[in-house]
């Protein structure tokens, strides 16, 4: 299943008293839809789903669903270490009417290739909504195998991954070996022209909040024939992409959001929020990369 070249790993925007702004978060997507998001995952790791309560989760599966009516896919992040936890959440996202579901590799407990594959099988059994795998050893410390990537790959409804390992070896096995439909995701923005490059899908970015028509752009420019354009957007867009990753995750890209006049507020302990030269110097780099993009427009 194809959700769209460039999908953005939504942030969840925060009041003054570290509640959900469901005000901004109406404005947020919004934004994003306007600005090169084909679709949205929300309630994943940049939305802080560590410090959310599941009542938190379902409560935002449901507004973002009213609010994007349809316009764009909506794939609610529904995993855990927990495969009994995982199951309740995605009932009820399923019934809060996302139309896919994210389920990232169990962190912190370890498992075995087995032990994921059959974490992953039991909660498919329990759902009828659409699959994407998330593999992050990074932030999981396990990595799934592309092998066990490719058994998933045959069970009906798990129809995607977002592949974040960084390892463009085991992308070009997981797409090679896996069925033309199954989509294959990086979840690496910096990789995103090499992964479209070897024939992925496209990109799971937090980068797109504040360049995905940029994004856009390179994908479409590469997948038209004109390489040499879309390699300058990637060198161009770079800088922005190492930025918002310059210190934990959400806290540069919505300083970034905030910079911009997309209130998004701050992030949840134990996340801190950067500190005012910090976020000057994100501000900067975003400055100097919009004024050198004009240049390939």
């Amino acid at each position: 299943m194809n959700f769209g070249q460039v999908l953005t790993a939504m942030v969840t925007p925060f009041d003054s008293e570290g509640n959900i702004d469901f005000d901004a978060t109406r404005s947020l997507v919004n934004h994003l839809i306007s600005n090169g998001s084909d679709g949205l995952v929300i309630a994943g790791t940049t939305g802080e789903s560590p410090t959310l309560t599941s009542e938190e989760k379902v409560s935002l599966y449901k507004f973002v669903v009213e609010v994007v009516n349809g316009r764009v896919p909506v794939i609610a992040g529904t995993g855990s270490n927990n495969t009994r936890a995982s199951i309740q959440l995605t009932k009820q996202a399923e019934e809060a009417g996302v139309d896919a579901i994210m389920l990232v590799t169990p962190y912190y407990n370890k498992p075995t290739q087995e032990g994921m594959y059959q974490h992953f099988t039991t909660i498919a059994k329990a759902t009828s909504l659409p699959i994407m795998l998330y593999n992050i050893p990074g932030r999981s410390v396990v990595n799934m195998a592309p092998e066990t990537i490719v058994r998933l790959s045959q069970v009906e409804n798990i129809v995607s991954v977002k592949e974040a390992s960084g390892d463009l070896d085991a992308a070009s096995e997981i797409i090679s070996r896996t069925p033309d439909e199954f989509s294959v995701y990086s979840g690496e923005d910096s990789n995103t022209l090499p992964f479209v490059s070897i024939g992925g899908t496209g990109i799971v970015s937090v980068s797109a909040h504040v360049i995905g028509n940029e994004m856009q752009a390179m994908i479409q420019a590469y997948r038209n024939g004109n390489g040499s354009y879309a390699s300058a957007m990637h060198r161009t867009l770079l800088p922005v992409m190492h930025a918002i990753f310059s210190a934990p995750s959400p806290s540069p890209v919505k300083a970034a959001l905030n910079r911009k006049g997309v209130e998004v507020g701050g992030v949840r302990l134990p996340l801190l929020p950067l500190t005012e030269e910090e976020a000057n110097e994100i501000e900067t780099i975003l400055a100097s990369v919009q004024q050198r993009e004009r240049v390939y427009s």
